[in-house]
């Protein structure tokens, strides 16, 4: 069978009449199709991807705020070995979170079986034991961000500062500042590992802009947001405050 030709299909084109409401109805009908089937296959893709992962080192606080998003209550914790997971509504759609355990034996393998199915990550920092954690802290968040699944999806982050209502805590901005200095600091380190192994650089690699220092700004179009939260203990004074991650999760549903 003949292919059409660009020439005829021109001809064909001009001897149609654009102005017969039978062809006019025709054309809308076509867009409206096409419209539709577009809306259609965003709108599985998105419902496919409803999981959000809370991530984070061990003893952050990942299971107690998994614990009081879904169950309203305080647990006693340990360090997990599974995962728990649990539907969430955020009163814009249903969200399943997904407490993923902080231990660096077990957080790669979680991480790789539900990042298929991920919406959105919430990185948890202890913001008491900050300092002394900070190169582990960002290390963990460096290979997340530089995942091929989250860089193609441009998943969101909520940085979470917990832990709040503890005297030693470090605040939201100083965290914020530290954490990306040294991101900048491996950043460097790892571009170096690269090109000494003559392996190529690449978007998802390389993250932030080159020959400017690292900015969580710059990784746009995946959004980072910082937040403070306090997933309060038995003996705390102060209230729970998981306002921010609430909120968070309604933009993302």
């Amino acid at each position: 069978m003949e292919t059409p030709s660009i020439k005829s299909l021109l001809r064909l084109g001009q001897s149609i009449n654009w102005y017969d409401p039978q062809i006019i109805g025709i054309v809308i009908a076509i867009i409206i199709v096409l419209i539709t089937t577009v809306f259609v296959i965003w709108h599985r893709k998105k419902t496919a991807r409803r999981s959000v992962l809370l991530m984070g080192l061990s003893d952050s606080g990942k299971t107690v705020i998994y614990s009081q998003l879904l169950h309203k209550k305080f647990v006693h914790t340990h360090t997990s070995v599974k995962e728990n997971s649990g539907e969430y509504n955020s009163g814009n759609g249903l969200l399943r979170i997904v407490d993923v355990p902080g231990h660096e034996r077990l957080r790669a393998k979680f991480f790789d079986e539900y990042k298929g199915v991920t919406r959105g990550i919430i990185y948890v920092i202890d913001s008491v034991t900050f300092q002394k954690d900070i190169q582990d802290v960002a290390e963990f968040l460096f290979t997340l961000l530089s995942d091929i699944v989250v860089a193609n999806n441009s998943l969101p982050f909520l940085i979470l500062c917990n832990k709040q209502d503890q005297t030693m805590a470090k605040g939201c901005l100083v965290i914020k500042s530290l954490v990306q200095k040294e991101m900048n600091v491996l950043r460097m380190t790892k571009s170096s590992q690269l090109e000494s192994t003559n392996e190529a650089m690449n978007n998802n690699t390389f993250l932030g802009k080159k020959d400017k220092d690292f900015e969580f700004a710059h990784l746009l179009p995946i959004k980072v947001d910082f937040a403070e939260s306090i997933a309060v203990n038995v003996d705390s004074e102060k209230p729970a405050s998981l306002e921010a991650v609430e909120k968070w999760l309604i933009q993302i549903a």
